[in-house]
């Protein structure tokens, strides 16, 4: 199933309520766009959506950051840009989507992709296109 949503910073709560209402309690999801498109921004959008009060940034030197909602409901924010599939795994980092919660993931490797659903992961994607003030949300399921 692929659905287009084209949204400003404001109409982003769109695109979260619709990931909400489609995505299971626990998801991956691979966050793909040019630098800048807005993945971390639809990460904090999505953490403010669950009720974690914490402050989301980008894990790009930490690889992945874990957040709390009071209620415990996790996400969790992962960064691949500077490592690939094989690093992935020996880092050790494939174990952690076995924790309950969403994943977001950006810079997921099509290999990471082909690997997750062969052991048994349902992977979405959303793709995060630049479109002047807006952005173009393609959310594959």
């Amino acid at each position: 199933m692929v659905k287009e949503i084209v949204a400003s910073l404001s109409e982003l709560d769109t695109v979260v309520e619709y990931l909400e209402s489609i995505l299971p309690s626990n998801a991956i999801v691979f966050l793909r766009g040019d630098l800048a498109a807005g993945k971390t921004t639809l990460t904090q959008a999505i953490a403010k959506f669950k009720g974690i009060k914490s402050e989301v940034t980008s894990p790009t030197f930490s690889l992945q950051q874990c957040y709390l909602a009071d209620d415990g409901t996790a996400l969790y924010h992962y960064d691949l840009y500077r490592l690939d599939h094989e690093e992935f795994m020996q880092l050790g980092l494939f174990e952690e989507f076995e924790k309950s919660g969403w994943h977001m993931v950006e810079w997921g490797s099509d290999a990471l992709k082909t690997f997750l659903e062969g052991v048994g992961y349902n992977v979405s994607i959303v793709e995060i296109k630049a479109n002047n003030d807006k952005r173009t949300y393609r959310i594959t399921i």
